[in-house]
């Protein structure tokens, strides 16, 4: 599988104090172990990276991101973010201009989306978006 990991899944497997008590954590952990290809985006780094006041922890975040490949943000995947964000507004879908654009990535490199957003679920109806399943 060719995975690229939200911001909210990241969150809950690195920033929390004790261990995640999440499907998304645990599915990005066991992804990690059994060397799924996994990939962010810049965005996604700077969003993980935000508010993390500790220069220690920023730092430790930061390598262990690093070992993660980030896939490269072309003008046209914005070009293609904004007509997917005005696709979705036709069809009643409200969508943020970073999730058109972490879903426009996502279509076009062909990756699924781990994320525990809900918003990506109702851009997933209304487009070619593939979310991993996180329903136990």
């Amino acid at each position: 599988m060719r995975i690229l990991v939200d911001t909210s899944v990241w969150s809950l497997a690195l920033r929390r104090k004790k261990e995640p008590n999440s499907r998304a954590a645990a599915l990005l952990k066991e992804y990690i172990e059994d060397g799924e290809y996994i990939c962010i985006i810049g965005i996604i780094l700077q969003e993980v990276l935000s508010g993390v006041t500790s220069g220690k922890l920023f730092n430790q975040l930061e390598n262990h991101l690093a070992a993660f490949p980030l896939v490269a943000i072309e003008r046209e995947d914005y070009v293609s973010a904004a007509q997917l964000r005005n696709d979705c507004k036709k069809k009643g879908v409200q969508v943020g201009t970073i999730d058109a654009l972490i879903a426009a990535v996502c279509i076009k490199h062909g990756l699924l989306l781990l994320s525990v957003d809900k918003d990506f679920q109702l851009i997933a109806n209304a487009s070619g978006l593939n979310l991993i399943d996180l329903r136990d």
